[in-house]
């Protein structure tokens, strides 16, 4: 997983509450277990028109947003079904941090497991991190999780908590695989002790 420690990039406005994970990522696009390739469907339906060409008033189709890479949004951001697709999406779409003042819990969990950072503001810091992300081009956020701080385009910053065991995770570019793999020399001793313990497993 790539690690996440400092991020700086322009920031998409999606002042929508209680976005799920059907909008995020339509119930089509799941018919695959591929990471890859779920970026052409994120957010589909408003996206794209039913002839398939794109809704120019849609956020992530407008010049100033097409390489965003971060995501603020509204309250209850993630909600509805647990499908892992979600993150898997916005990923490869190249989104790597979402800012809302509540997550879903499977969707918020799912992030850190992807290499995404959901991060968790008030009200008021919301309000004025989407006024930072209404400024098209001049949108940019810089995301520091070492410092647990956002900076926006004006330099003023905004603090942030994030939980000590993921924000580890992320600033070492470790999923549930990589966290096992850290065990390795560990793993191996006990399969040879057990080995010579009991030679007949």
């Amino acid at each position: 997983m790539e690690k996440f420690v400092k991020l700086t990039g322009v920031a998409a406005p999606l002042p929508v509450v209680n976005i799920d994970t059907d909008m995020i990522i339509p119930k089509d696009y799941l018919k695959t277990i591929k990471r890859t390739g779920l970026g052409k469907g994120l957010f589909a339906e408003a996206r794209y028109k039913e002839d398939g060409s794109e809704n120019a008033d849609f956020v992530l189709n407008k010049p100033a947003y097409r390489n965003a890479q971060i995501l603020v949004a509204g309250d209850n951001f993630g909600c509805g079904s647990s499908r892992e697709h979600a993150p898997w999406a916005l990923l490869d779409f190249g989104i790597r941090c979402v800012i809302s003042t509540s997550f879903a819990d499977i969707f918020y969990n799912n992030c850190f497991k992807n290499g995404i950072l959901p991060i968790v503001v008030s009200p008021e810091n919301l309000e004025k991190l989407m006024d930072d992300a209404g400024r098209g081009s001049n949108a940019v956020l810089t995301v520091d999780l070492e410092a647990q701080e956002i900076t926006g385009p004006d330099g003023g910053t905004i603090k942030f908590d994030v939980d000590p065991f993921k924000r580890h995770c992320l600033l070492n570019g470790l999923d549930d695989i990589g966290l096992t793999l850290e065990k390795a020399a560990s793993i191996a001793n006990f399969e040879k002790a057990n080995a010579v313990a009991h030679p007949w497993a």
